[in-house]
């Protein structure tokens, strides 16, 4: 809900009020007690959003965290294994050394 700003016409009070925005203007001072309220026109407030950043996986489902973490970690396990499947091939294929005719 935004905060509207106001001045009496009559008594030149300025003052704010918290209000929905379906709400209809204010028209009692509540200085002078007069119908002779006025709503400003202002820039208003824009929203501030701190912190590290909003995600869209964020609001995840603790199932799907789950399951997401299940799939990393399975990948991880097939990507240590097929290095550990490359360093041995590696070692049981020696290289052999060329032979120079001349």
């Amino acid at each position: 809900m935004p905060t509207y700003e106001y001045v009496c016409r009559k008594c030149e009070h300025r003052f704010e009020r918290f209000q929905s925005i379906k709400a209809g203007p204010v028209r009692k001072c509540p200085n002078c007690g007069k119908m002779s309220a006025q709503r400003l026109v202002s820039a208003g407030a824009c929203i501030i959003f701190k912190g590290s950043g909003f995600y869209e996986t964020d609001y995840r489902s603790d199932s799907y965290k789950t399951a997401a973490k299940a799939e990393t970690s399975g990948t991880a396990e097939k990507t240590s294994q097929k290095k550990q499947e490359t360093k041995s091939e590696a070692k049981s294929e020696p290289k052999k050394p060329e032979k120079k005719t001349a």
